[in-house]
C-alpha cells in the first residue's frame, strides 16, 4: 500500500482511556498527515485544541459508525487513508471494515480477517499507554511515515484552549478560589470493576480532617455524579459543573487533586497535576496515572487507610 493520505483514529470509549491516548493522537499529528478521529461525541470538547482535520462521532453501533466514517471519507476526498484501532472490541474492527479503511490494530477477539495490519499484543507487560502507542509505532513502521517515536512520553500532554483556561480560571473567581489554595477531590467513580465499587470509602472523613486543618476542599462533579459526590462528601464545597477542558484546568491549578483510579485521575495526569490516586480494586501498574507528578496508594483488594492519605498528603500539618 502506498503512504496513507490521511490517518484516522478510532479512540476508546471511556474519558481515562481517551487521556491515555494522547500520546498516539500526538505522533500521528507530527507525521504532518491530516488526522481524523472516530470517538463518543463527548472527546470532541476535550481534544478541541488538537488541529484534527476531522471528528466523527461514534454511537457504538458498528453499522451506523461505519457509514458515517465512510461518508466522512468520501466527501474529504481520502480515498488512500488508513485507520489505526486503540480498541480491541470486535465493533471497531467492524466499523472500520464496513467504511473501507484498511487498519492497524491488535488481533484479539477474532478480528484478524478484519484488519489489514493485525498486531500481536507484546508477551512484556506495559501499562495501557504503552500498549496503545506499540499500535501506532508499528503503523507508522509499515506506512514508512516520519518520524517514528522511540517510546511513549513521559507526560501525557493535553493541551487546552485558550478558552477552557478561561472557563477554568474563571470558575475560580466566581468561587473566590486561587490557584494552588484549595483540594480538589473526585469522590465517585462510575461503574463496578469485576463487581466492585470503584470509590474509596472515607473521603467524609478526609474532607473533614482537611477542613480542621485550615483546607479548602472542593468536588466539581459532572451532572450525572452530582448526587452520589454529595452524599459521599457531603461537607466538601460544590462547584458548578464545567465542560472536560475547564475541569482540566481546574485539576491543574489544585494544591492536589484526590481521586480514585477514574477518569478524573488519567485527567489531572494528563495536565501533570499534583496528585493522589486511590486504588483498591485496580492494579496502578496496568492502568494508574500516567505522570511523573502522580503518587497512587493502594492496591487491588486493599484500600489505603485514612491515616496514610493524609501522611501523604504533606505538608499538610497534623492538629495539634
Amino acid at each position: 500500500m502506498p503512504q496513507p493520505s490521511a490517518l484516522y483514529l478510532r479512540l476508546p470509549n471511556w474519558l481515562g482511556d481517551v487521556c491515555m491516548s494522547l500520546p498516539c493522537l500526538q505522533a500521528l499529528l507530527d507525521t504532518g498527515r491530516p488526522v481524523v478521529v472516530c470517538a463518543r461525541p463527548w472527546a470532541r470538547e476535550l481534544l478541541s485544541a488538537y488541529p484534527l482535520h476531522g471528528f466523527i462521532p461514534m454511537s457504538g453501533n458498528w453499522r451506523r459508525d461505519g457509514w458515517a466514517v465512510r461518508r466522512y471519507r468520501r466527501q474529504a476526498g481520502h480515498r488512500r487513508a488508513a485507520g489505526i484501532l486503540l480498541p480491541d472490541s470486535l465493533t471497531s474492527a467492524l466499523t472500520f471494515k464496513l467504511a473501507g479503511l484498511p487498519a492497524c490494530g491488535y488481533r484479539d477477539d477474532g478480528r484478524s480477517l478484519l484488519l489489514r495490519w493485525p498486531l500481536a499484543k507484546p508477551k512484556a507487560q506495559m501499562h495501557a499507554v504503552e500498549s496503545w502507542f506499540h499500535i501506532v509505532r508499528q503503523a507508522l513502521l509499515r506506512w514508512r511515515l516520519d518520524p517514528v517515536p522511540a517510546a511513549a512520553p513521559a507526560a501525557l500532554g493535553l493541551k487546552l484552549t485558550p478558552l477552557q483556561r478561561q472557563e477554568g480560571d474563571s470558575s475560580l473567581r466566581q468561587a473566590a478560589l486561587r490557584p494552588g489554595d484549595y483540594i480538589l477531590i473526585a469522590p465517585t467513580a462510575t461503574g463496578l470493576h469485576k463487581g466492585r465499587v470503584k470509590v474509596w470509602p472515607h473521603f467524609d472523613a478526609l474532607t473533614r480532617r482537611l477542613q480542621a486543618l485550615g483546607r479548602t476542599v472542593v468536588m466539581c462533579p459532572p451532572p450525572n455524579e452530582h448526587e452520589a459526590a454529595l452524599a459521599n462528601a457531603p461537607t466538601a464545597r460544590c462547584l458548578p459543573s464545567l465542560p472536560l477542558g475547564a475541569f482540566a484546568r481546574l485539576c491543574q491549578q489544585a494544591q492536589w487533586v484526590i481521586c480514585n483510579d477514574s477518569g478524573v485521575s488519567h485527567v489531572a495526569a494528563a495536565v501533570q497535576a499534583r496528585q493522589l490516586t486511590l486504588c483498591g480494586v485496580t492494579d496502578p501498574e496496568d492502568t494508574g496515572p500516567w505522570s511523573p507528578r502522580a503518587l497512587c496508594l493502594g492496591r487491588d483488594g486493599q484500600w489505603p487507610e485514612l491515616q496514610d492519605v493524609l501522611s501523604a498528603l504533606q505538608p499538610v500539618p497534623e492538629p495539634a
